[in-house]
């Protein structure tokens, strides 16, 4: 397994590996469980409520909101680790530091922009 070709041949055992063992749980998995429907677990459950009514629902825009400002944390988090990273090493220092308070001053300005605006309330 050496040479160009032997990395892609470990690769690929491990995969195989890996599927064998996926496969393989489910397969116990299918003999070992207990295998009794009735109505009530038939039943949709939906967070331990039992359903009422149509399945149609609005949904208020306010959460998407939301989604967006976690997903713009979640980037900020994700920048932050290189960043920490590559910080320590010399001659990165003062530069890292500068670009990293522009990228922090743009992110506030955002949340300043989205509390202005009341997004960040509740009600």
């Amino acid at each position: 397994m050496d040479g160009y070709f032997g990395s892609y041949a470990v690769v690929a055992v491990l995969i195989v590996i890996g599927v064998v063992i996926y496969v393989g749980a489910l397969t116990i998995n299918r003999l070992l469980s207990p295998i009794r429907p009735s109505a009530e677990k038939l039943l949709t459950y939906e967070c331990g409520v039992d359903p009422v009514g149509e399945g149609w629902a609005q949904t208020q825009v306010r959460y998407y909101v939301f989604t967006y400002l976690y997903v713009v944390f979640a980037v900020d988090a994700v920048f932050l680790f290189p960043w920490a990273t590559v910080f320590a090493d010399p001659g990165f220092g003062l530069t890292t530091l500068v670009e990293m308070f522009v990228f922090l001053g743009f992110i506030a300005l955002g949340i300043l922009y989205a509390w202005r605006k009341g997004v960040l309330s509740w009600t």
